[in-house]
Order: C-alpha cells, then sequence, then structure tokens
C-alpha cells in the first residue's frame, strides 16, 4: 500500500518514518511538514493511506480531512486524547496517542491492510465488456452494453437489459461500483441508467425504451454536467 506522513514534528516524523519501515507491504510514497505539501501527493497519485498528525499550526489534521473531497484511508497520531470522538466521526482508521506504541501501530496498520482488501475486491470493472450475477441460484452473463438501466427492489436490484430482466439479490450501490463511470450513472436513490441509452429527458424524467425513469433533485446537476449539451 502506498502511505504518506504528514506531521510538523521532525522527531515524530523519524519515528513514523521508522515504523512504516518495518511493514513490508507499505510504501512510504513522501514525509510533508503541513497539509498544503501533502495535498499535492493526494492530488498527483493513488495514495492508499495517510499517517497524519493532528496538532498542526495553520490548518489541524480533522479540518485537512474533512477539506478533501476523498480523502485516503487515515491513521491519525496526536499527543492528546481529546480529539479520539472528533476523529473517528469522520470515519478514520485507527486514532493513535503518541508517543504511538509498536504494537498500536501495528494493530492500525493491519485494520488499513484489511480494509484495503476489502476495497481493491470491489474496485470497478470499467474495462470488462461482462458481469456474471448470480440468477436463480445460477452464475448468469450479462452484457454491459445491453443494460438499459437498474432499479432498486427492496433486497433486490432488477438490471433491465435489451432483451430481459434479472432480478439479483443485492444493492444499488455494490453494481454501481462494478459499473464504468463513463457510461452509466445514478439518477435516482433508487436508479442507474445507461447514458448511451436514454432517448429524451423532460425536466424530471428520463425516458429509455419507453420506461420513464425519475431523476432525483440531489443527482439533477451532476446528471446535467454529464449530458452532451449543443
Amino acid at each position: 500500500m502506498d502511505c504518506i506522513i504528514v506531521d510538523d514534528d521532525e522527531m515524530s516524523q523519524k519515528a513514523m518514518k521508522h515504523l512504516v519501515s518495518q511493514v513490508p507491504f507499505l510504501n512510504l510514497v513522501g514525509t510533508y511538514s503541513n497539509p498544503s505539501e501533502a495535498i499535492d501527493a493526494l492530488n498527483k497519485g493513488k495514495i492508499d493511506l495517510m499517517l497524519l498528525d493532528v496538532e498542526m499550526p495553520v490548518m489541524n489534521g480533522i479540518e485537512f480531512m474533512r477539506s478533501l473531497k476523498k480523502p485516503p484511508m487515515t491513521i491519525l497520531a496526536t499527543s492528546k486524547k481529546e480529539y479520539a470522538l472528533e476523529a473517528f466521526e469522520c470515519n478514520v482508521v485507527d486514532y493513535l496517542v503518541k508517543p504511538i506504541a509498536v504494537n498500536r501501530f501495528f494493530s492500525a496498520i493491519e485494520k488499513s491492510k484489511h480494509l484495503h482488501k476489502d476495497f481493491s475486491e470491489n474496485i470497478p470493472l470499467s474495462n470488462h465488456e461482462f458481469l456474471f450475477a448470480k440468477v436463480n441460484g445460477v452464475l448468469t452473463k450479462i452484457c454491459m452494453k445491453d443494460i438499459l438501466w437498474i432499479e432498486a427492489l427492496g433486497d433486490y436490484i432488477v438490471v433491465n437489459t435489451l432483451e430481459k430482466k434479472y432480478t439479483i439479490h443485492s444493492t444499488l450501490k455494490s453494481i454501481e461500483n462494478k459499473l464504468s463511470s463513463d457510461k452509466y450513472i445514478r439518477v435516482h436513490r433508487s436508479y442507474i441508467v445507461s447514458l448511451e441509452n436514454i432517448n429524451s429527458i423532460d425536466d424530471n424524467t428520463i425516458v429509455i425504451n419507453k420506461q420513464l425513469i425519475p431523476v432525483g433533485f440531489v443527482y439533477k446537476e451532476n446528471l446535467t454536467k454529464r449530458l452532451n449539451l449543443l
């Protein structure tokens, strides 16, 4: 996993670098003294894990996390315990109190390793032309290009294609992670549609293959941005 260290204290940086060097699957990409330096690294490449100090001048670690649209997995480190509640509200992997005990560090890294593994197993299948889904107990091949829209139905989803429907025990979020973001878009809390198969849009309603699909208010702006408008 690629990681970075963000800490304004030189001694703390050295201590954290030493701990990172003891973990074979961690690749230290860079060490930064403040958030403004770290933001460039986060924008340039995929960082899997951020080891972040809380108490820093100008902007503290929690404020920095909140400023990021998509923060990487983060382990916070601080000399004070008082930030713990606020930290976990930001969905950090773990919260370490300085001086950091070696066993606590390894425990936090193991958590991040498992989270990274779970995420990796659900990476988008954007380059795939098909997916397999269990339908009536049988793994069934569904061609991506045939999918018109997908709708939520309780604990199931219904994948509507050119020729038939597939009812699958899954969630919209799960299948959304497996669809190309260039070709499919969430337009409602209960609907995902194929952009290239949209026939028309009338105010808050999409028409695909004569089917009327509602557009949720919170999704409308993103849909408008994705349309190739004249």
